[in-house]
């Protein structure tokens, strides 16, 4: 569990991932975002708890983006100091 934080911390800080809220069409959740900055598939369940929790630590956030639809994941200073350890 500890590894799949890390590496989804990674992906956010990356840029790897939106979240969808749901207006517009389709569930609201995390997606995968392609090299293109569009959505590029769902995040599975058991990533979808993880990433649940790093909002819930605080290491993460989501913040508005591209419409009323999707909304970028990030690292937030916290998280950036748990990548950096």
């Amino acid at each position: 569990m500890v590894e799949q934080r890390g590496r989804l911390l990674t992906y956010a800080a990356q840029g790897r991932l939106l979240f969808h809220t749901g207006l517009w069409g389709g569930p609201a959740g995390y997606r995968w975002c392609g090299s293109d900055g569009m959505e590029a598939g769902l995040v599975s369940p058991a990533e979808t708890e993880v990433l649940d929790q790093l909002v819930y630590r605080g290491l993460i956030s989501v913040v508005p983006q591209r419409g009323p639809a999707y909304r970028r994941v990030v690292v937030t200073p916290a998280g950036r100091t748990a990548l950096a350890a």
